[in-house]
């Protein structure tokens, strides 16, 4: 048995050797692209961070609130988001918190851009989430440490990487959940469409996205908590934000900044999840 163990190890797959030549070759005759692509988001993300920080913070913590009575009604949200901004403040981290809110609004925005319409064609086809659901599969279960590999080969280091990284890590939750909304559609709504002439674009925006819109917002939660899973490992590779002081916090063995941006996380955490939750939900009012 010995012998075959040895058998089998001597006769690798070259798994490893493949995908390292593939990214190789990639480096080679793609970097300029992949150079211009980089610069691309970082400006982006740079400018949604430089206009948040333009507004000075007691601003825009009105214009949060702001938004959030006028998204729900609720007096008790709005109280609960001015107090812990204003918590965040007094700790020291408002300026990573703008820069995590960044990384995070951008990332969900992506995810949803690319994952609705993906998971509104699944639901169409069933053959095409046949053919995906094993790929999801895979992208949900890799460590996410893997993902930055091949991203910070690709892009180097700083904010790129970490929202790639964070894309793809966050991107099956708005895609699953946008195909059981849509394909969870009762039959009969869909006949009584058809019924009275609607064309498939049109039971599409008036029929089945505004019965699956419950869970296609469940999907935009979703995409935003697993984004801010992904802060303190996108710091591993230069990205800014609140994942930096927790990992300068485990390398130096301060648990006093830990537990301070760790909070801060959770706070923007809670606030993101009610501000999201679609209007007249249930527990809306913290």
């Amino acid at each position: 048995m010995d012998w075959l163990t040895e058998q089998i190890q001597i006769h690798k797959i070259p798994v490893g050797k493949v995908v390292g030549d593939f990214f190789d070759f990639l480096t080679e005759n793609f970097a300029g692209f992949f150079d211009a692509v980089a610069e691309m988001l970082k400006f982006v993300i740079e400018g949604l961070t430089d206009l948040m920080l333009w507004c000075p913070p007691l601003m825009l913590i009105a214009l949060i609130a702001g938004f959030a009575y006028w998204l729900h009604r609720s007096t008790w949200l709005v109280v609960a988001i001015v107090g812990l901004l204003l918590f965040i403040i007094n700790q020291g981290y408002w300026e990573p918190t703008i820069e995590t809110l960044a990384l995070v609004i951008f990332a969900t925005i992506v995810c949803m851009i690319v994952g609705v319409p993906i998971g509104i064609a699944a639901a169409h086809r069933p053959w095409l989430y046949t053919f995906i659901r094993p790929v999801l599969d895979l992208m949900q279960t890799i460590p996410t440490f893997v993902y930055l590999i091949p991203t910070l080969i690709l892009f180097g280091l700083g904010v790129v990487p970490g929202l790639i990284s964070t894309v793809i890590f966050a991107i099956p939750a708005p895609i699953r959940l946008t195909y059981l909304g849509v394909s969870s559609v009762p039959t009969a709504l869909i006949d009584a469409g058809e019924a009275f002439g609607a064309t498939k674009r049109q039971l599409l925006w008036k029929v089945e996205l505004p019965h699956a819109m419950p869970t296609i917002m469940a999907g935009v939660t979703q995409a935003i908590m697993l984004s801010l899973s992904m802060v303190v490992i996108a710091a591993l590779v230069g990205a800014d934000g609140l994942g930096k002081p927790v990992v300068r916090a485990l390398s130096q063995v301060r648990i006093e900044m830990g537990i301070e941006a760790g909070l801060a996380i959770v706070i923007v955490a809670i606030l993101l999840d009610r501000i999201c939750k679609q209007p007249g939900s249930k527990g809306q009012g913290m």
